[in-house]
């Protein structure tokens, strides 16, 4: 036989459970401390000025067009 169970208090257990999960992924994206921000932002920082710093030009060469 199957097992019998109030819908009703599956749907609030499935209810906290969607609840935790969202307050998981918003603990990740914004429980940082302002020490952690500045150092993220500055190693983000550091590897653009290092990407760019290493580009290659892509223009032509000048030459003399006389």
């Amino acid at each position: 036989m199957a097992e019998i169970i109030n819908l009703r208090q599956a749907r609030k257990n499935k209810a906290r459970q969607d609840k935790e999960r969202k307050a998981e992924t918003n603990r990740a994206a914004f429980g940082r401390t302002k020490a952690e921000k500045q150092k993220q932002k500055h190693e983000a920082d550091k590897l653009e000025r290092h990407l760019d710093g290493h580009q290659l030009d892509k223009s032509p060469p000048d030459e003399d067009k006389t």
